[in-house]
């Protein structure tokens, strides 16, 4: 299995959904990095579990321990630096029924047909459990961005189902907005319709998908490497590899097969004497180097494959049978993954950055 991400800042996890702890080893981090647990926490809370009403009542505190890599005093040695989580709250016996049969869309198939065994209890690395280990880390990376650069990850909910936030000012999006609701949708308005419908898919004991945008400013123009290190490639790699996700784009994606060069085209200008864009179709990134703008994209995410409602499957023996899951799942996945959306693209800004 693939554990490691990053050349420059690398990023080692461990870890099972219903094993002892799950766990983060980074390597790479610069020396005299000011961190702490706190710093970290806010992040992981982001992202963890039983935080409303719309997420998964697994409850678990995700209370990091920072093991090695920073003095008494909480700064970075340049060492490696070993991050840790002890799970409290799993509860195996719910995933019992689930031992000797797959579940539809779900990785058990696939993870028994690679390595003919699996991890049954709580679906072991395809949970969305291991993605701690990434908010984790990331954490870390925002944090020396964010005093190196003023490089800001404000990655929000775009979409639930059919409710989509249509008209975006990515110039008046904050971290306020963004988490002034339950859903991280920034409009109040559109974030209720969101909730609602999440709702309404949990009570059918159903799940349902949605788009989170990733948003990162001041970025620096010149990180990327031509051609098969391209930073949008890059992006796209730590996107599609969060449990769960189905699609990427950046700056207008698939849209941009519907333009004209004479509309899509960044024309350039002079802007408090640096070089700018006028416009924004490209979404930061041109020749998969950055230039200056901000860097926005979209992330897809499939309903969440675990649902109550009855199914039909089959066996370990080949029989086929219907299913009725329980346990403790998200009906929807997006406003648990905003967290995950801007830990993973801090990992490949902060790779870059560092190896330019």
């Amino acid at each position: 299995m693939s554990n490691i991400f990053g050349k420059n800042f690398r990023v080692t996890t461990a870890g099972e959904s219903h094993g002892g702890a799950i766990a983060a080893i980074v390597d790479g981090c610069p020396a005299g990095l000011k961190i702490s647990k706190k710093d970290l926490q806010i992040e992981l809370d982001r992202r963890k579990v039983g935080q409303s009403k719309i997420t998964t009542q697994r409850r678990e505190t995700d209370e990091i321990q920072i093991m090695s890599g920073v003095s008494q005093e909480g700064v970075t040695l340049g060492t490696p630096i070993l991050l840790v989580s002890y799970n409290k709250d799993a509860k195996s016996d719910d995933y019992e029924h689930l031992k000797d049969l797959y579940r539809p869309s779900h990785a058990d198939y696939t993870y028994e047909a690679k390595y003919g065994i699996r991890e049954w209890r709580g679906g072991g690395r395809s949970s969305a459990r291991e993605t701690l280990s990434r908010v984790a880390a990331g954490a870390i990376a925002q944090i020396y961005l964010r005093q190196k650069g003023k490089i800001e990850f404000l990655s929000f909910v775009e979409r639930v189902g059919n409710v989509v936030l249509e008209k975006k000012d990515f110039a008046k999006i904050t971290r306020k907005k963004i988490e002034a609701n339950i859903v991280r949708c920034p409009n109040e308005k559109k974030a209720k319709e969101m909730i609602s419908l999440i709702e309404q898919v949990q009570k059918e004991k159903d799940s349902v998908g949605g788009v989170v945008c990733g948003l990162i400013r001041n970025v620096p123009a010149g990180l990327g490497e031509p051609v098969f290190a391209k930073l949008e490639a890059d992006l796209a790699s730590a996107m599609m590899s969060i449990g769960a996700t189905k699609g990427f784009e950046i700056g207008r994606g698939f849209a941009s097969a519907e333009m004209r060069g004479s509309t899509h085209n960044d024309e350039f200008l002079i802007r408090n004497k640096k070089i700018r864009t006028k416009t924004n179709n490209a979404g930061g990134v041109l020749g998969g180097i950055s230039n200056g703008e901000d860097i926005y994209f979209r992330v897809a995410f499939k309903p969440t494959a675990t649902i109550g409602k009855r199914q039909k499957t089959v066996t370990r023996d080949k029989k086929q049978v219907n299913l009725e899951a329980s346990g403790r799942h998200d009906p929807c996945v997006v406003p648990r993954a905003v967290a995950i959306v801007d830990a993973m693209a801090a990992l490949v800004i902060m790779d870059h950055y560092l190896g330019r």
